[in-house]
C-alpha cells in the first residue's frame, strides 16, 4: 500500500476528508520550501502537492505562472525539487508528497532516472498536467512499478470512456478540475461538482480530490461534502507572493488560511 493510499484509507475510515495544498517549489526561495511544507503539515494538511516550476505552465493562471517565474529565477530545477523532498523526509516520513507539473522536465531527465530519483527522495505520486492517458501506456506503468502513484486530471467535459481509461492508469487518487479554465480563474459551482463527482464515483473506485476555485473554509467544506478531498492552490500561492519578504509572516498567513479549512472539513466527519 502506498503512503497516499494509506492516508486516504485512514481518513475514509474516520469519515474525514483530505486537505491537499499546492505550492510551487522554490517560491519564494528554494531555501524556504521545506519550512513551508512543515508549516502546512502543522496546520493539518494530509497530502502535499509540490509544483515543479516550468517555463510554459499552460494549465495555470497568472498567480501560479508568476510563482513558477520566481522559482525559476532562483534556480529551481527538477533535481533541486527532489532534494527538497529528500530534506523534508529527514523529519517527516508520513505525509505523502505529490510532484505536480509538466512532462518536459521529466523527459529531459529521463523517465527511469526520474522515477528512481523520485522514489529515493521520498516522492509518493506524480501528476503531469500534459500527459494524456493515450500516451501514458509506458510512463504510468513505469512509475507504478517504482512505487510512484500516477495521478491524472479529470475535467467537467471528460467522457465516461476517458474517465475509465484515466482511472485504469491512475492510483492514489484522481484530481477533478472543478471547472474548465486555468487555475484561479473562477468561483466554484458546488452543485455541478457534486453531480459530477458522484458520477465519477460510479466509474472508478479511486478517491476523488477536487481542485480549482477553493479559496476559504466555506468553499472547502462545501466541496468536502461531495468529494474525498479538497485541493487548495492559487489562494496559497497568492499568499506566498504577498508575504514573500517576511517568511515568518508568510508561515502565519498560510496557517491562518489552512487551519479554518481543516476545522471546516473535520466538522463534516461522520
Amino acid at each position: 500500500m502506498s503512503r497516499i493510499e494509506g492516508v486516504l484509507q485512514t481518513l475514509r475510515s474516520q469519515g474525514r476528508k483530505a486537505l491537499i495544498p499546492f505550492i510551487t517549489a522554490g517560491d519564494p526561495h528554494p531555501d524556504e520550501t521545506v519550512g513551508l511544507m512543515h508549516t502546512m503539515v502543522d496546520a493539518g494538511v494530509d497530502i502535499i502537492e509540490l509544483g515543479v516550476p516550468f517555463s510554459d505552465p499552460m494549465a495555470d493562471g497568472p498567480v501560479i505562472q508568476l510563482a513558477s517565474e520566481r522559482a525559476l529565477k532562483q534556480g529551481t530545477t527538477l533535481r533541486r525539487v527532489l532534494a527538497m523532498v529528500s530534506e523534508f523526509r529527514q523529519s517527516n516520513d508520513t505525509t505523502p508528497v505529490v510532484l505536480m507539473g509538466y512532462l518536459n522536465p521529466i523527459e529531459a531527465m529521463g523517465y527511469e532516472a526520474f522515477a528512481d530519483a523520485a522514489i529515493e527522495a521520498g516522492v509518493d505520486g506524480v501528476l503531469t498536467v500534459d500527459l494524456p492517458p493515450e500516451e501514458a501506456d509506458k510512463v504510468a506503468p513505469l512509475f507504478a512499478q517504482r512505487g510512484l502513484d500516477p495521478i491524472f486530471l479529470l475535467a467537467p467535459t471528460t467522457t465516461d470512456e476517458r474517465i475509465r481509461a484515466i482511472s485504469g492508469h491512475s492510483s492514489g487518487y484522481v484530481y477533478y478540475v472543478s471547472f474548465n479554465g486555468v487555475t484561479g480563474a473562477a468561483r466554484i459551482n458546488v452543485e455541478e461538482v457534486a453531480a459530477r463527482v458522484a458520477h465519477i464515483h460510479e466509474l472508478t473506485a479511486l478517491p476523488v480530490g477536487v481542485g480549482f476555485g477553493i479559496r476559504d473554509a466555506e468553499t472547502a467544506a462545501a466541496v468536502g461534502q461531495v468529494s474525498d478531498g479538497v485541493i487548495v492552490g492559487s489562494v496559497l500561492v497568492d499568499t506566498i507572493a504577498r508575504n514573500q519578504a517576511d517568511i515568518e509572516a508568510l508561515k502565519l498567513a498560510l496557517t491562518d488560511l489552512l487551519n479554518p479549512m481543516r476545522e471546516a472539513l473535520d466538522s463534516l466527519a461522520s
